[in-house]
């Protein structure tokens, strides 16, 4: 290890290998823009924008002391961003000396996408499994022969909302096996699960497998983007779901979880050893999940625990735990979700993964959504402007807006006449802004601005305020919004657009992510660092 500075030591890309080849926790972060990010970065990095830092540190890695590592594409992002982990209280930070490009340069493997590690997962899982599918014609002809099946779309609402097949029942990942004997009470009703694409249908179907239950199962192969290109169409705006459970129900689901606890080694622990944990929490990271659906959770929570819906924990690993080989203690009310979250995490890999007896009895519950510690907002000042006034300046030409929230949401609406710009970038996106007075800053809730504030006050003459409440705050006051991807001051790299999401060559873009998809294995066959471990 080499120090460019006394306060940002570097790693070499050779160094970083065997730390990630190693038995010692470690935290790879990429501080690029997701797009930047999904383009070309190290498998088991975690993207944690500059831009965002402060807003993803402390729940991406709770441990202060946790060894960290910064990577970029050589822009300097990642000497920025450890400088400010190191601000906020991180006392282990290097610097991937030159970047992403002398990782390849020595030889590593790159990866493009995002959810890297869990889509590759699921790769992995479909050939030891041998999980079985069927093709999007073959679905549909069952459906016109009225064939005696259902169909489970393994996605969280808001994805199935959008876009589903037709007659899908949304049921979550972890949720399946949980309900499918509710959604499928007879034995002879096909199962079929889908997604979006091809993780998540393959982890659910084989879920389902591995729990034992008398359907026969499959995946849908390719999901609902498999379905759209075989020239099928798609439902929108859809609601159904799977929420009730019967007794029959539960009791099934229990046993199955039982099996797929001995069968994969699934590790119980009870309170007592989750608190001697958690006092233990500043010399090994501690990540405590709830995975349950998001309602329930907010409906009353184990205090201490984040949200994490069992299937969505599985496919974004690298964004809830950056930590690799950190504990992780899995929460629900019957341990069902847990156990067949915690079996996919033990064969992917992670080390010390523990269901939590009884989570939710003999404790007193925290209610309300999970909440978001963003270091170093205390110390953030900001001259705050409210929505009334900031409206009246707009109309008399005495302000200019700068949005620092995601442009997937600035698209969506923004502030009229407010100006896209990248927070990291902000001195190059204040150049191109034309000024009108009083320079104000938004975000979605106004925190990321606040954030802000001091940075782009060291760059401008003007005064600079913060619109209280954000953008989210003019909206909810009835205020005008205007959508589209005008007034752009910077590059709009902030987010990795799926398929669906891009306005042009929508096709194409599906096709070359499936081929993406199936190819993760012969790329995890070259790199070498991932430690999946089927049971057979």
């Amino acid at each position: 290890m080499k120090n460019a500075t006394p306060d940002c030591p570097r790693v070499a890309a050779k160094e970083l290998n065997e730390l990630l080849q190693g038995d010692e926790e470690i935290a790879l972060l990429d501080a690029r823009e997701e797009l930047s990010f999904g383009q070309a970065h190290i498998l088991y990095a975690s993207c944690m924008p500059l831009s965002r830092l402060e807003l993803l540190a402390d729940a991406m890695v709770p441990r202060r002391s946790a060894r960290i590592v910064v990577c970029d594409g050589g822009e300097g992002l990642a000497e920025r961003a450890a400088q400010r982990l190191s601000q906020l209280g991180y006392r282990n930070v290097a610097v991937l000396d030159g970047g992403v490009d002398a990782w390849r340069e020595a030889g590593l493997e790159v990866f493009s996408g995002v959810n890297v590690p869990s889509k590759a997962f699921g790769e992995f899982i479909e050939v030891e499994y041998e999980t079985p599918s069927v093709s999007a014609d073959e679905l549909k002809q069952m459906m016109d022969a009225g064939e005696n099946m259902v169909v489970l779309d393994s996605r969280p609402m808001t994805e199935y909302h959008a876009r589903n097949i037709p007659t899908g029942i949304c049921v979550p990942g972890a949720e399946l096996a949980y309900r499918v004997h509710d959604v499928a009470p007879s034995a002879d009703t096909l199962v079929v699960v889908n997604c979006a694409g091809r993780t998540r249908s393959i982890i659910g179907a084989q879920s389902l497998i591995n729990a034992g239950i008398e359907n026969r199962v499959v995946a849908l192969r390719n999901g609902t983007m498999g379905w759209h290109l075989a020239g099928h169409g798609l439902e929108h705006g859809m609601t159904r779901e799977a929420r009730d459970i019967s007794e029959h129900g539960l009791a099934a689901a229990r046993d199955a979880a039982a099996r797929v606890a001995e069968r994969f080694g699934v590790r119980r622990i009870d309170r007592a050893t989750l608190n001697a944990w958690r006092a233990e929490s500043t010399e090994r990271s501690l990540y405590v999940f709830d995975v349950r659906h998001p309602y329930e959770y907010e409906a009353g929570h184990l205090p201490g625990s984040r949200s994490a819906p069992g299937g969505q924990l599985v496919q974004e690993t690298d964004h809830f735990i950056a930590t690799l080989r950190s504990r992780v203690v899995l929460v629900d009310d019957t341990g069902v979700r847990a156990t067949m979250t915690a079996s996919w995490l033990n064969q992917m890999g992670w080390p010390e993964v523990a269901v939590l007896d009884n989570a939710l009895q003999g404790v007193e519950l925290e209610r309300g959504p999970e909440p978001v510690h963003v270091l170093g907002l205390d110390e953030a000042r900001a001259d705050a402007i409210e929505v009334a006034d900031l409206d009246a300046a707009l109309r008399e030409g005495k302000a200019s807006v700068v949005d620092l929230g995601l442009s997937r949401a600035y698209r969506a609406g923004h502030i009229p006449g407010a100006w896209f710009a990248t927070r990291a970038r902000l001195a190059g996106a204040l150049a191109a802004v034309p000024r009108r007075g009083r320079l104000v800053l938004t975000s979605s809730d106004g925190v990321l601005a606040r954030l802000a504030a001091a940075e782009a006050a060291a760059l401008t003459d003007e005064p600079v305020q913060v619109l209280a409440g954000g953008t989210g705050a003019w909206i909810a006051a009835g205020m005008a919004v205007t959508s589209g991807a005008e007034h752009l001051a910077d590059v709009a790299d902030d987010v990795w657009l799926r398929p669906y999401e891009k306005d042009w060559g929508v096709e194409d873009s599906m096709r070359e992510y499936l081929t993406w998809e199936v190819g993760l294995v012969e790329q995890l066959k070259r790199d070498g660092t991932a430690r999946f471990r089927p049971c057979r």
